[in-house]
This record gives structure tokens, sequence and C-alpha cells, in this order.
């Protein structure tokens, strides 16, 4: 009796003993990963700000430049997370994805544009220390973030016919210019109050007379700059002037290469833009290419595999000699192009998505080219004829139309941005504290 109860005993005292060990390791592991911010119904953990911190000093010394202070990079770094999480939300809801097969597409691309096959840049990413599998994940999540912008903001811009008549009187051929821009973007929250306003002009006037002085702009723009691009150093790419808000493009128009605008007042609030480059006219002969396509999409009734046999079956009726024009009639899932036995008129550069271009590009003319995956489904398409055209009166009004949107695009991108992040709640954590 005496030795049950003292096996008892022992038994008693080692499950107390685990129970606090298991304690202490639960305290431990929360204090090695602790909430750095709520946005909604999600959170940033320190250990994903600390790497993606890690991840963008390391790109910015790669470029030459010199990163800021460490504490002023976390901050960036933190609200770029928060901004991150805010839209995949959204994106989330509204049904938004990024598939496989997209992503497998869009690593290849990247790989192409590195010369090196899909296998050589796996490798490469893990000799710099690099996870491929979190580095895939990475680049999905730009690409539904890209998608989750356009989505959203592409539907608050309307460009009318009227518009496009004044662009088209006044703009002329010099207008083509096209600038390599960077900003820094002081914000200034809607319905600002005249106190919110005169501090962030304050603001942008200091950072201007940093620049002055001989301050690095890819360096404030790193640490100040409220813009989403902000972690790039504010590289705005090859911009138009016609792209550019009216106060934008006068305010760069007499600029060198090198030099940096005083502040320029917008509904946005105040930017600070440098010029790095210029370059001329475009050329306004284009290739266009005459092609049609039959597209075969994945269904409720039919499996991503049988919609790939569907797509192989009529590719090798196609080969025996049946015609394209009633296939696409009788199977194309595209129901404009379909009816017209699968027409898509005269197409250029950057009307279609990646994966049909670079097909339509190989395929020679009079030729089928084998089925092939988009976003879309399964593809078959059939380039009938190639011409240089003359862009003429279309390619202008194109171009005008094109210019007003993109410039809408801009602007009302930040405006989305400001008002999505005003809407959320965000609880963020002094990161003076951990």
């Amino acid at each position: 009796m005496l030795e049950m109860r003292f096996k008892r005993f022992v038994q008693r005292q080692l499950l107390l003993v685990m129970t606090l060990f298991t304690l202490q390791q639960a305290q431990a592991a929360e204090l090695l990963d602790q909430v750095v911010a709520v946005v909604n119904d999600d959170i940033v953990l320190q250990s994903e700000l600390e790497e993606r911190t890690a991840l963008v000093q390391e790109q910015i010394e790669a470029q030459g430049a010199q990163a800021p202070a460490i504490d002023v990079l976390r901050q960036q770094v933190l609200e770029r997370l928060i901004m991150d999480r805010i839209q995949l939300q959204i994106g989330d809801r509204q049904g938004i994805r990024v598939s496989d097969q997209e992503l497998n597409a869009a690593m290849q691309r990247i790989a192409d544009q590195n010369n090196m096959s899909l296998a050589q840049f796996r490798e490469a990413l893990i000799a710099e220390g690099r996870d491929y599998a979190q580095s895939r994940e990475q680049i999905r999540q730009e690409i539904l973030l890209s998608r989750v912008q356009q989505a959203n903001v592409n539907r608050r811009i309307n460009v009318s016919e009227q518009e496009i008549r004044n662009f088209l009187a006044n703009n002329q051929a010099s207008d083509k210019v096209e600038y390599l821009l960077s900003n820094i973007l002081i914000s200034i929250p809607q319905s600002a109050s005249p106190e919110l306003i005169k501090r962030a002009q304050d603001e942008a006037d200091s950072l201007y007379q940093q620049l002055r002085d001989g301050a690095d702009f890819q360096q404030l723009a790193t640490a100040n700059s409220d813009a989403s691009n902000a972690l790039q150093g504010g590289d705005l790419g090859w911009r138009a002037r016609t792209e550019l808000p009216t106060d934008i493009a006068g305010a760069i128009g007499s600029l060198q290469n090198g030099q940096v605008s005083a502040p320029v007042r917008t509904p946005a609030g105040f930017h600070i833009l440098q010029l790095r480059d210029k370059r001329g006219e475009q050329e306004t002969l284009v290739e266009q290419t005459k092609v049609r396509h039959i597209l075969i999409s994945p269904s409720e009734v039919r499996s991503e595999s049988q919609t790939q046999q569907l797509a192989q079956e009529l590719y090798n009726r196609l080969q025996n000699g049946e015609s394209f024009d009633e296939l696409a009639r009788q199977y194309s899932d595209d129901p404009a192009s379909g009816s017209q036995g699968g027409e898509l008129g005269w197409t250029q550069a950057g009307q279609m998505v990646p994966e049909f271009e670079q097909v339509m590009d190989d395929t020679a003319a009079g030729s089928i080219s084998q089925p092939f995956e988009s976003r879309f489904g399964w593809h078959i398409l059939q380039v009938e004829e190639r011409r240089t055209q003359d862009f003429a009166d279309e390619m202008r009004e194109s171009t005008a139309r094109n210019a007003i949107r993109k410039r809408k695009y801009n602007e009302e991108l930040d405006n989305w941005l400001r008002e999505i992040r005003a809407q959320a709640y965000i609880e963020r954590k002094n990161l003076d504290d951990l």
C-alpha cells in the first residue's frame, strides 16, 4: 500500500514538472515572437517584421545605396506590412486568387529575365540563403496585391471622349518625352486641419533642404516617404509627361537630370520629385498580329485535367484538317470571339496576357499553336497574318486614353490606399518596447 502511494506521489510530481516546463516553453516562445500590429482580424508578428526588414535592408544595400537607421527602416517596413494585410484581406473577400499555374509562369518569366532555367533560378535563391518556397509565396503575394489594386482602382476610373479630345488638342508630339522619376510624398489626410497641412509642408520643406545640401534622395525616400514605393527608394519608373498630374508635370519641366523639385502640393499631399533621366519620342509604327483562338476553361462539370485533354483533342482535330472557325464556334468558352469563329482581330503588344503574347509571337503566320495555359484556361491560337501599322489617329486616341487612365490610376491608387487604411482597425505596438 505504501509503495503504491509513493508511486502516485512520484507521478503527480512528474506531471507538475512537465506542466511547468510546457508553460515555460510557451512563455519563451511568446517572448521570442510578439505581435507588433493588429490589422482588423489579422496580426503582424515580430519575426515577420524582422525578416522583411533584413530583406529590404539587403536590397537597398545591393543597389549601392545607404539604408536609413534600422529603427526608421523598421517603422517603414511595418507600415508596408500593415497595408499589405489590409489589401490581402480585401482580395480574400473579393475572391481574388493567383493559381499555381500562374505563379509557375511568373517564376519562369523571372528566371528568363535573369537568363536562367527555373532550376538554376531556384539554386541561385538557395545559394543566397533564401527559402525557395517562401520566395514563391512572396511573389504570389506581390501578384495578388497588384490584382487587388487594379480591380479596386480601375472601377473608380472613367475616361470620357471629351477628355480624349481635350488631351489631343492640348498635347503635341513634344509631350511624348518620358521621364525617369523618383518621388517623396508627405501625405495629408482627407479634410486635414490647417495645423496638419502646415506640419506636412514643414516636413517637406525640411527634406527638400536636406536634398539641396547633398542628402541621398533614395535614402530619404525610404525613411520618410508615405508613398507606396517608399521601400523602393521612391522609384516611379518611366512616366510620360501626359501621365502626370498637371502640377507635377509643370514642376519637372525645367529640371535637369539629377535635380529635385521644390515640394509640390496635390490633393494627396506634398511631393518632391527627382528627375533621373529623360528620353524622346516613341516610334509610331507598331507590329500587329491578326489572331484567333479557342478557349477551353475549367468549370464545375469539367476538371483541370479534362480541360487540358479537350484542348489537346481539338488541337489534334485541327491538325487533321477540321475548320478552326467551326471548332471555335462549337467549343470556345470565350463568348465574344467564339461566336465569330475565334476572331480577335488585330492585336499588339500589351493587349493580351503575357502567356498568350509569348505564344502568339512564337507562332508563324498561317500556323496553329500547341495548346497552352493562361489564367483563363487552355488556348489554341491561329496566327492569320502580321503587319506593321502606322498608329495615326487610332494610335493617338489610344495613347491619349491610356495616358489619361494612367494619370488617374496613380492619383486614385493613393486615394484608395488612404481610404482603406482609414477604414481599417489598426493597433501598432511601440517598436521601442521590443
